[in-house]
């Protein structure tokens, strides 16, 4: 993966960005929610069947989303309609995945071999 080189007066920036996506993730529930986002738009009452929360907490968690750009939505009639405003995110998340299973892995190995050793 090439990376492109920042101007260092961007990288505080830079840095900002990341730690303000990395907030809006911090949480399980909006990991959720983006996840059942990434098929496509739904509707809040499509969101909340696959994300079993309270109509008002999802409501927070989607406010979140959308102030810090990861979610967008949009009115069809009485319905508000939710969509990931860009689709690259799916792949942050796959990375994410993949991290998770790597270190899940390494440490699974190592409780193993603290078991035959002791």
């Amino acid at each position: 993966m090439s990376r492109t080189p920042i101007p260092p007066q961007h990288l505080d920036t830079l840095r900002r960005f990341k730690a303000e996506v990395f907030q809006a993730l911090a949480h399980p529930t909006r990991i959720h929610i983006l996840e059942t986002l990434r098929d496509g738009e739904l509707s809040v009452g499509a969101i909340l069947e696959h994300v079993k929360v309270e109509p008002a907490n999802l409501s927070q968690h989607l406010s979140i989303l959308r102030g810090r750009e990861l979610v967008v939505s949009r009115k069809d009639g009485n319905q508000v309609l939710y969509s990931l405003s860009d689709p690259f995110l799916t792949e942050v998340l796959d990375i994410l995945r993949k991290y998770f299973q790597r270190h899940f892995e390494t440490a699974a190995a190592m409780l193993k071999t603290m078991q035959q050793s002791g």
